[in-house]
């Protein structure tokens, strides 16, 4: 039985946080999905160049973190945070704006739609690729309440 337990305890988590990116250019969207792959217990789960695709997108499957370029060939990224605000099916998103438009109002109004970062991607990329290791480690599997905890204890943490 231990050993089952342990196993449970080492294996890696089989639902992995899912992240949907926003960004209309192919070479840093590549970059940045090239980056995402190395980070473990983090998928791509879907992308999107355009405001309609990733409201579309967004509206049909369920992803635990949003990153989005403010400007896009195809409306904006504000518009689409706006937009996703007041859908409860976002509240617990990690909404992370990625963008070569760095100013404060940007940042402030990003805020007000629900950002929890807002990252410069000419000089930022490090510090965002540092967050999302950071939340897919402290990330614990969504149905851990039916998994031993990691202390070979069953139930839940507090």
């Amino acid at each position: 039985m231990n050993d089952t337990i342990n196993k449970l305890n080492m294996a890696h988590c089989d639902h992995p946080l899912r992240v949907f990116l926003v960004e209309d250019s192919l070479e840093i969207r590549d970059l940045m999905v090239e980056n995402m792959a190395m980070i473990e217990g983090l998928t791509v789960a879907g992308m999107a160049e355009s405001e309609d695709e990733a409201l579309s997108r967004l509206q049909a499957d369920t992803f635990d973190i949003l990153i989005v370029d403010i400007q896009l060939k195809k409306g904006n990224g504000i518009n689409l945070l706006r937009n996703i605000a007041d859908n409860t099916k976002f509240a617990a998103a990690l909404k992370i704006i990625c963008s070569n438009n760095a100013s404060e109002v940007f940042r402030r109004v990003g805020r007000q739609y629900g950002v929890n970062h807002f990252y410069d991607k000419t000089s930022e990329f490090p510090q965002l690729f540092a967050l999302l290791q950071e939340t897919a480690a402290r990330q614990e599997c969504r149905d851990a309440n039916a998994l031993p905890g990691r202390d070979g204890r069953s139930g839940s943490r507090a």
